[in-house]
């Protein structure tokens, strides 16, 4: 008789028959870690518009709050504390950095341990802590004589006690605006039951609001309260943003009640180390095709509170983590050498975003120039209206009246009319948009450089000031707040909506961390440059006297950085596939529970 490769004559029992009882047995383990995890999300007769209206109005008060501090920072830290213009823009740009790194801290503990309501309950609670440590440290220790700091009375040497003061209340206000800030987007958008086409649709178009509501927000500070802080009334603008971060904190307190609740999914930097080691162990093993890759059974995944994620074919090498070995089949469950396909493509979805994410870096090098170059650029401006000065900060208005004009466009004209030449309801794909929001940000740098020239060419003999009206600045603003609809409301949705259940926060957060390492590249830039330029008797680029730099050369040095940055990323727009949730059962369970609850009405 012909021996049976698949019986064990040791045993007599089949070798088949025993992978099958393991296979079984591993499953079994994974299913009962999950089977008090059904998806952790409360979904209760709350939400909604209603609940999303209070956190846009929190975003609103909370936006203007911070801006009252930071969009005219670079004049206080010449003014009162006495640096130079390009320590300024380097102080200003590695604060503004640090602002939104934090976000990448308040994202982890909002989806790892706090979820998203205490995040944003105790990075609220810091911000309003810091400015009001800002608002004393100004009073007592920096603006003396009262006063000053208005460009005509200059400040008494300050203190390192009071700067030091200063400086850890502005950081603990990058904090806690930073840290709250993704946990806010991804809170408003949980509610919305995105298995609902409607809510789906609220859930995109709540982005666009979110970032109206900012710009909104940031409305007042850039043109009543940075009017008084240029005239030397620095604390009363210090104020004013504490009151508008307390009020903000009341109301979103208030809405506790209403609102929509996911719970933490747990720390994920463990499972996806767990998918690089596993695969690393299995270096040598040939990857499992899709449909033998370990997974267990049922819709909800090994991850806590995150709905399965079908198998994709990027960076293949990482299924080993997922291919069934012998040794698997002999032991018993090991993370670290055992991972389901859902916890895999979570490892992958974080990779495929990362190309696409470092190409916005350079975007936020041309959105950072409006809190700090291009406001030193106004300060040397004809800044008069008839009688009335102007600001050089205050410019920043017609960005922010860009970015609600633009909105107002791209959602009731733009996106009707792509969506009917396209066929996606969308209009533009959130990659489409953000390939728009580099071109345009190019041509702001464009126009920047072409105003600088135009001012030098306007300045009097003998004199700081150039003759040049301010308003020349106008298309720069413009054009970086166009861009903004574009590039910034296009991260938002995309990094929210590609990144997997178990780190949405973590996805919004990487918007701003953009923004983050924008401002440390900005800053480094401008170091290089001083540093090559400024050689021997020639002033440099960005000196203090920008009457004898060219400061038009830098910005078009961002510009011609942009253009390639924008090549760079047409090619990781092309080869990125996006997320493939598996939300079949989804449907099915949410009309369960509603039907559930009608009968027991």
């Amino acid at each position: 008789m012909d021996s049976d490769p698949s019986t064990d004559y040791v045993t007599g029992e089949s070798v088949i028959s025993r992978e099958n009882v393991a296979v079984n047995r591993i499953r079994t383990e994974e299913e009962q870690e999950i089977g008090s995890n059904k998806r952790s999300i409360i979904w209760k007769s709350s939400g909604g518009w209603k609940a999303a209206s209070i956190l846009l109005a929190n975003q609103c008060l909370a936006t203007l709050a911070f801006f009252g501090v930071g969009v005219n920072l670079v004049l206080f830290v010449t003014r009162v504390l006495g640096q130079s213009n390009a320590d300024a823009a380097n102080s200003v740009s590695k604060w503004t950095g640090t602002v939104y790194l934090c976000s990448l801290i308040g994202a982890f503990l909002s989806d790892s341990y706090w979820g998203r309501y205490l995040t944003c309950a105790v990075f609220q609670l810091i911000f309003v802590s810091g400015l009001a440590l800002v608002s004393v440290s100004s009073c007592y220790f920096l603006i003396k004589p009262d006063g000053c700091g208005d460009g005509e009375l200059a400040c008494e040497p300050t203190s390192s006690m009071g700067v030091a003061i200063f400086y850890l209340a502005i950081y603990l206000v990058a904090f806690g605006y930073g840290g709250h800030q993704p946990s806010l987007a991804t809170f408003g958008a949980d509610q919305f039951d995105e298995s609902k086409p409607k809510e789906k649709n609220y859930k995109a178009a709540y982005f666009c609001y979110f970032y109206f509501a900012l710009n909104f927000g940031s409305l007042f500070s850039n043109t009543i309260l940075v009017y008084f802080e240029d005239h030397g009334k620095w604390t009363l603008g210090f104020l004013v943003s504490l009151g508008s971060a307390v009020l903000a904190l009341v109301l979103f307190l208030f809405g506790t009640p209403g609102y929509q609740y996911v719970k933490p999914c747990g720390n994920p930097l463990p499972r996806v180390a767990q998918v690089f080691v596993a695969a690393v162990k299995k270096w040598d093993v040939i990857p499992a095709k899709a449909d033998e890759l370990y997974e267990v059974e049922g819709p909800e995944s090994t991850i806590k509170g995150s709905r399965k994620i079908l198998h994709s074919d990027d960076f293949e090498f990482l299924d080993k983590a997922a291919t069934v070995t012998e040794d698997d089949l002999s032991q018993q469950k090991n993370p670290w050498r055992l991972c389901t396909i859902s916890q895999v493509e979570e490892a992958k979805c974080v990779l495929k975003m990362l190309p696409i994410w470092l190409c916005t870096i350079i975007y936020s090098v041309v959105f950072t120039q409006m809190a700090s170059l291009f406001v030193e650029q106004g300060d040397v401006m004809n800044s008069y209206a008839g009688k009335f000065h102007l600001p050089a900060a205050s410019m920043s208005a017609f960005d922010i009246c860009s970015v609600l004009v633009c909105t107002g466009i791209y959602r009731q004209i733009l996106v009707p009319l792509a969506g009917r030449l396209s066929g996606n309801t969308k209009g533009l794909t959130e990659l489409q948009r953000m390939g728009i929001g580099l071109i345009i940000g190019m041509l702001a740098m464009f126009a920047a450089g072409a105003t600088e020239i135009e001012r030098l060419k306007h300045v009097p003999e003998g004199k700081k000031v150039s003759s040049l009206s301010i308003f020349w600045q106008i298309p720069q603003y413009v054009l970086v707040g166009a861009s903004e609809v574009f590039m910034y409301v296009g991260q938002l949705e995309f990094f929210n909506g590609q990144a997997p259940d178990g780190i949405k926060s973590f996805g919004s957060s990487l918007c701003m961390a953009s923004i983050s390492l924008g401002n440390y590249v900005s800053s480094m830039l401008v170091s290089m440059v001083m540093k090559i330029t400024a050689k021997g008797d020639k002033p440099g680029w960005i000196p203090d006297d920008l009457n004898t730099g060219h400061m038009d050369r830098f910005y078009f040095l961002i510009a011609v950085l942009t253009a390639f940055d924008f090549v760079i990323y047409l090619f990781c727009a092309n080869w990125y596939t996006p997320i493939n949730i598996d939300d079949s059962h989804e449907g099915i369970g949410m009309e369960k529970q509603e039907d559930d609850a009608l009968a027991r009405v």
